[in-house]
């Protein structure tokens, strides 16, 4: 484990023994080490979860994580199953496309991604106009026309490339987490519980894989998640259901000033509001860090991102793939295998990695706020958790294979008999679990 993200995330200085690593370790392939960050980031999760457990009078006993559980974990979506069938979903325009001098990424997994791509580029929604049009222009005019067009795109950069960027280097300078107190209350009091967040209402306003990733993990180990999302808004099947376990899920409009008014009734009695709207938009429609304080004094809030707080693109669109195609990881992937274009990490480490992360952030700053009082301000990112991973070095050992059955499990749910990768990380005070599994969305009415 690497011990520099528990200093970051408490200011302590971790023990030794505090955490048993168990496994090969080598169990993904590639040069990058996931496996040091897989294991890392539950461990620091988990270790969050003790502390609470001690505050409540509990001893955690030791932590540890297994390196094969972690890289099931960290692929748990392509593991899920309903009645013994994957769950389906197509995005046939998502992808790498050639131009005329390099390649960019186009993200088209959601509909308005598509018909930003069809607007900027000029062209109707199919593969072959989308390589037409691309091979015919510069990669960095692609990725500017999506951008600009509202969707999301990245050109496949050289890490060099991505240092000399002002990005870049606004991401290098980026924490795995930051906490910070965001204004005075009085100290916030636990509900009596023998798991580490039990009594905790967290709202849930992400999507895709990381923040959903953080809101499985927190209810993993006692919380009240409830997943606000809406009907009008498209979802990835499979990751819905993956990250869905033991949340409630409810359905808030918040184009309407009805929908507004919900969700603030529910901020004034939750303890957590975690959001990973594309950074701005939850301001726009009036949810900014210091409203949500207001409403709610004492409250922890999490902002999750792509590419960070700070720099040229703190508010742009950005998804774990586009990050790795930004940041030289996909540049550097590719070469080592030997191909003509870009080679991903072989799991979305990036996200899962940043949703662990997230996770152990908001159950730090609910101990702050228990103890110390005041309202805390968690901040993540993908492009901070990217350059962590390139920090960590690059490993040369054989890939040791393993049997991922070992680490999978059944569950009943609403939806159908899940198979699904059990919950990683062992506390012995309290080891986490879910409830329930993944509901149907919007079966919840949203109130606490």
């Amino acid at each position: 484990m690497d011990a520099r993200v528990w200093t970051t995330l408490t200011g302590d200085t971790l023990a030794e023994d505090a955490v048993e690593v168990t496994g090969p370790e080598s169990v993904l392939p590639g040069t990058f080490r996931i496996e040091e960050v897989a294991t890392t980031s539950i461990a620091a999760a988990t270790l969050s979860a003790g502390e609470l457990l001690r505050l409540r009078g509990i001893e955690p006993g030791r932590v540890s994580v297994d390196t094969r559980h972690a890289a099931a974990s960290f692929h748990s979506e392509s593991h899920i199953r309903v009645d013994g069938e994957p769950v389906p979903f197509s995005a046939p325009l998502s992808g790498d496309y050639r131009a005329n001098d390099g390649w960019v990424r186009l993200h088209c997994n959601y509909p308005r991604h598509v018909s930003a791509v069809c607007w900027g580029l000029g062209v109707p929604a199919t593969r072959a106009a989308f390589e037409k049009v691309v091979a015919a222009k510069s990669k960095f005019e692609v990725e500017s026309a999506v951008v600009g067009a509202g969707g999301a795109a990245a050109v496949l950069r050289t890490r060099e490339e991505w240092l000399a960027h002002k990005q870049g280097q606004a991401s290098a300078t980026l924490p795995v987490a930051d906490i910070r107190t965001l204004g005075p209350s009085e100290p916030v009091r636990l509900f009596e519980s023998d798991r580490p967040l039990g009594g905790v209402r967290i709202l849930d306003l992400t999507h895709v894989i990381a923040g959903p990733v953080a809101g499985r993990v927190l209810a993993a180990h006692g919380a009240t998640v409830m997943h606000i999302g809406s009907a009008q808004l498209p979802t990835v099947p499979p990751l819905a259901v993956d990250t869905g376990m033991g949340k409630l899920s409810a359905y808030v409009d918040l184009e309407t000033e009805a929908g507004r008014s919900r969700l603030r009734k529910l901020i004034a009695r939750a303890d957590v509001v975690l959001q990973g709207f594309r950074p701005g938009s939850l301001v726009a429609k009036g949810f900014s860090p210091e409203a949500i304080a207001e409403l709610r004094p004492g409250i922890v809030i999490a902002d999750l991102s792509a590419y960070g707080w700070e720099g040229p693109w703190a508010r742009r669109r950005g998804f774990d793939s586009l990050v790795q195609m930004a940041s030289g990881i996909a540049d550097e992937g590719g070469k080592i295998a030997g191909l003509d274009g870009p080679g991903p990490l072989p799991v979305q480490a990036l996200d899962h990695a940043t949703g662990w992360l997230t996770a152990a952030a908001i159950m730090t700053a609910v101990r702050r706020a228990a103890t110390d009082g005041g309202t805390q301000h968690v901040r993540t990112s993908l492009a901070g958790t990217g350059h962590w991973l390139d920090s960590l070095g690059r490993k040369d050992s054989e890939v040791s294979e393993f049997d991922v059955a070992e680490f999978l499990e059944d569950a009943d749910s609403p939806l159908g008999r899940l198979t699904r990768v059990k919950m990683a990380g062992v506390l012995p005070g309290s080891n986490p679990w879910w409830v329930e599994g993944t509901r149907v969305p919007g079966s919840d009415r949203a109130v606490w």
